[in-house]
């Protein structure tokens, strides 16, 4: 019980400076090169030890009868909260997002859909970050004189790099999506993902705003801002309460949605005239 007590915390603990990271990523603060490692060494550590945890009570339930799935998930709920889960499933799908990004693929995208993107207030910021990186990488290979650190910190430069790639790769390859019966689901790479079915929508308007707040952010009144390079440009009235889940598993209502799109004319166009 001690081990599993402490890989829940560990766990626990990791999620704030994880989020943290992501959060300053989307909203454009520029980290240095070691936050971004220290923050992912932080995360290795807390995954071997529940890798650990996991193996032991994997086994226990398999000695118990229980089939190689229910042991899975058995030992999952049993050591990693749910926050953490979804984190690392976030961190997982922008990883895997590069592959779409290379082969130029929009995921959840079909025939007849309008994609709209939503990445330019955070491109040029984006690549200003890993070209600051890769210098500062290059500027540690000649400064540090122990090849064993070197290597480690060459390691962990190369990591974050690709960590600042994969979410801005999952952001291109998840755009928000107009489908020609109406609906539209509302993106920001792996973080976010809301569905609004045609009858929920009340109207749709070009509206720009420089809202303050995090990435998701949702007032009293049910305003709910997904914001992208401190803007949205789209307002959304629903006409119902309409649930979401947060980048962490939290569930709020929004009454009214505001969004950023690159082209925001075209999909509140498409938006208001659905096959």
């Amino acid at each position: 019980m001690s081990g599993i007590r402490a890989a829940r915390i560990a766990a626990t603990a990791v999620v704030p400076a994880e989020l943290a990271l992501v959060v300053c990523l989307a909203a454009g603060v520029r980290l240095p090169g070691w936050a971004l490692a220290a923050a992912e060494v932080l995360v290795l550590g807390v995954v071997l030890l529940e890798a650990w945890v996991l193996g032991r009570l994997y086994a226990a339930e398999r000695a118990r009868g229980a089939a190689p799935g229910q042991a899975g998930r058995a030992a999952l709920r049993a050591v990693v909260p749910v926050r953490v889960r979804r984190l690392l499933r976030h961190e997982l799908r922008a990883t895997a997002s590069l592959g779409w990004w290379i082969v130029r693929g929009k995921h959840g995208v079909r025939s007849g859909d309008l994609a709209a993107g939503y990445t330019g207030p955070q491109t040029a910021m984006m690549y200003g970050m890993v070209f600051v990186s890769v210098v500062e990488t290059v500027a540690l290979a000649f400064l540090i004189p122990w090849p064993t650190v070197h290597r480690v910190v060459l390691v962990l430069d190369v990591y974050g790099i690709v960590i600042v790639l994969a979410l801005h790769a999952a952001c291109v390859t998840r755009p928000h999506v107009v489908r020609p019966d109406g609906s539209l689901r509302i993106r920001y790479g792996a973080l976010f993902d809301l569905v609004v079915p045609p009858d929920a929508v009340a109207s749709v308007r070009v509206d720009r705003r420089y809202p303050e707040g995090r990435l998701v952010t949702l007032s009293e009144d049910g305003v709910l801002d997904l914001i992208v390079g401190s803007q949205t440009t789209v307002t959304l009235e629903l006409n119902r309460p309409l649930p979401f889940t947060r980048p962490l598993g939290a569930v709020g209502e929004a009454r009214t949605i505001r969004f950023h799109a690159d082209d925001p004319r075209a999909l509140v166009s498409a938006l208001r005239q659905p096959a």
